[in-house]
């Protein structure tokens, strides 16, 4: 049985007899040494790698739950304080269950900056719209294929900004939140549940770092990546410019 996923520019993926089947990249097999890597370490909070099928498509394991999917506005719990900790708490066993993993020689990865000792490789868009939810909370993310080396602390400005939320205010309206003064206090449970150890002006310095590198990676992509091209075309670079001026205020 075929089932198709909805969301994403990436033209989504199928669940086929229980596996999840994409379009396969040149940066798979360096995401499927990563999840291998998750799978090994006992995290949970991740799909398991299994191979590439006969007709090219990269295979995974498929984590049931609730996804946001098309569904405009989202569902509440993406915008819960409970959704918060969960993610922050992931964050955290993530980065740990990461820290000792070294990509092979010829990794080659979509999204991310030149691997060097003291990097992870981070999933780079842990956002609720790849976010699987059921009754107990956050079950874990998917959609690997932006996965790339990032510093530490810039993982942690993306999923603190992505979650806040800290996006333009006419991105997060149209998804249902609107508790605009709510979302300092909603970034300090964040870190508090993170266990980060500098303040939030240093998180909202490392946020307008990332965002920077983001628009920078989507502008160089483009000219090769056709879901890039979307991206650019659905207004995503303006979108990242309005919530990268608008820390000035927060800052």
């Amino acid at each position: 049985m075929d089932e198709r996923l909805e969301g994403g520019f990436d033209g989504g993926a199928s669940l086929v007899d229980g596996v999840v089947r994409r379009t396969a990249g040149a940066w798979t097999s360096s995401v499927h040494a990563l999840l291998g890597h998750l799978e090994a370490a006992g995290f949970s909070g991740a799909p398991r790698p299994l191979g590439v099928d006969a007709d090219g498509r990269e295979m995974v394991s498929y984590l049931p739950g609730q996804t946001v999917g098309n569904t405009r506005p989202w569902p509440s719990w993406t915008h819960s304080s409970s959704a918060l900790t969960d993610v922050a708490r992931w964050l955290r066993r993530y980065h740990a269950a990461v820290a000792d993993f070294v990509p092979p020689q010829d990794a080659r990865w979509r999204e991310g900056e030149a691997w060097r000792p003291g990097m992870i490789v981070a999933h780079n868009d842990a956002a609720p719209y790849n976010a699987v939810w059921n009754s107990d909370g956050l079950v874990g993310f998917v959609d690997w294929d932006m996965a790339g080396p990032v510093r530490v602390e810039l993982d942690v400005a993306w999923v603190a900004f992505s979650w806040t939320p800290l996006h333009a205010p006419h991105v997060v309206a149209a998804e249902g939140f609107t508790d605009f003064d709510a979302r300092l206090a909603r970034l300090s449970l964040f870190l508090r549940e993170y266990h980060w150890q500098g303040t939030t002006r240093d998180i909202l310095d490392l946020i307008a770092e990332r965002l920077t590198l983001q628009l920078t990676l989507m502008t160089q992509a483009a000219s090769s990546d056709p879901t890039y091209q979307r991206m650019l075309a659905a207004g995503r670079d303006h979108d990242l410019t309005v919530a990268l001026n608008q820390l000035v205020d927060l800052r």
